[in-house]
């Protein structure tokens, strides 16, 4: 299971723990991530996401989870999300003909 944000692309950095007598051991900052599931209205589906809290405030920011894959393009989103972008232009041009 990799340390990796599906919105942001957030990762796992590396850097030193520098003590007072500046001894520097090597140590990981792990991003936020949590597993969360966000509903998709035009999938009327709940979709499970690995995100970071700073993912899920853009999500929120760009107005839910439609709203973000439709104005993301799919070459930056990751690739577990690019089918549910394919799917979901897919039920909104099936609604426009309607």
């Amino acid at each position: 299971m990799s340390r990796r944000c599906m919105i942001t692309g957030k990762g796992v950095m590396s850097g030193n723990n520098v003590s007072h007598a500046l001894n520097r051991t090597r140590r990981r900052f792990l991003p936020n991530i949590q597993d969360t599931s966000l509903y998709s209205e035009g999938l009327q589906r709940w979709v499970k996401l690995r995100a970071s809290s700073a993912g899920l405030r853009t999500v929120e920011h760009k107005g839910g989870l439609d709203a973000y894959l439709s104005s993301t393009a799919s070459t930056k989103l990751d690739p577990a999300l690019r089918p549910l972008k394919a799917q979901l232009e897919k039920t909104q041009t099936g609604q426009a003909a309607l």
